[in-house]
């Protein structure tokens, strides 16, 4: 049985870099180093802000295999494994376990609608075909469905659903989720800007996109609030505030690359249907990286 191992802290859902067209392997690699340098807890590799809709299948379990094989070891990796396809989200999900993931993030099926107990089966469906921690990503502003309390306790009965990634943005939800599984029951955030007042209700940290940009502080709040110092997580989080909104005035992937490039450490190239962030909402980003101290 695959232990559900606590994954707590500051886990970076990474953008994944492009250029001429393809993955930029060499870019991604030196973003991972970077962020472990910077003192983060963890890694998500294409994860939505990873563009997973718009990478092929290869690619996807290429850039999986980078962060693993950059990672070496140093900090934990949870892969995205997500689909709105049940079979693909399996053959996602082995391909991380076989590529030394240490757990899967599995989202919720999107655009399809499925019940209650098509996304429990959907989930079981992954757990019984391997032997690592999923944590559930549930997102009901993207995926049009929300995962309820009670499929959640009956999902955490399996033996390696081990957590949510909750990006519902309700915090009375941690709580809830809390009663229902018990402290075991990793609750990670997904949403920036509420991540602090999560951590306060019962979780064990937050899968950020804003981590992307501001690594080291947004490692550094979490690390204060796990030993229980709100008034230093506070600091950080008055540092982040204009960064946390900034990054999301457009799609947040479009957002974190700006900074990056700002930051001189990658290409700002998305994907279509994404465009890179209009000139006004360059400014404020730019603005905002000022007042948390990450340029001058």
């Amino acid at each position: 049985m695959a232990s559900k191992a606590k994954f707590h802290g500051s886990y970076t859902a990474l953008v994944t870099p492009f250029k001429n067209g393809s993955v930029d392997e060499a870019a991604f690699r030196s973003l991972v180093s970077w962020q472990i340098d910077e003192g983060v807890h963890g890694l998500v590799p294409v994860g939505t802000t990873g563009e997973s809709p718009t990478l092929s299948h290869d690619e996807h379990r290429k850039v999986v295999e980078w962060c693993i094989n950059e990672a070496k070891g140093r900090v934990p990796v949870i892969a995205g494994a997500g689909s709105n396809s049940t079979r693909e989200a399996v053959d996602l999900a082995l391909h991380a376990e076989k590529a030394g993931a240490d757990a899967v993030l599995v989202v919720t099926p999107y655009y399809n609608k499925p019940t209650q107990e098509g996304m429990y089966h959907h989930f079981k469906a992954v757990n019984d075909a391997i032997g690592i921690p999923i944590i559930v990503y549930n997102i009901p502003s993207r995926s049009v469905v929300d995962l309820a309390v009670e499929t959640m306790a009956r999902l955490f009965e399996l033996k390696n659903i081990a957590g949510v990634k909750d990006a519902t943005a309700n915090l009375a939800r941690v709580s809830l989720q809390r009663q229902a599984m018990g402290p075991d029951f990793i609750q990670l955030s997904g949403e920036d800007m509420t991540a602090l007042a999560y951590m306060a209700a019962g979780g064990h940290g937050c899968i950020s996109v804003t981590a992307n940009v501001a690594p080291k502080l947004c490692a550094s709040l979490m690390s204060a609030v796990l030993k229980g110092d709100y008034a230093t997580g506070l600091k950080f989080q008055d540092r982040l505030v204009p960064l946390h909104d900034a990054i999301f005035k457009e799609p947040g992937v479009a957002g974190a690359k700006h900074g990056l490039k700002l930051l001189g450490r990658l290409d700002e190239v998305v994907r279509q249907p994404l465009m890179p962030v209009t000139p006004p909402t360059g400014k404020v980003i730019r603005d905002a990286m000022v007042h948390a101290g990450l340029l001058n």
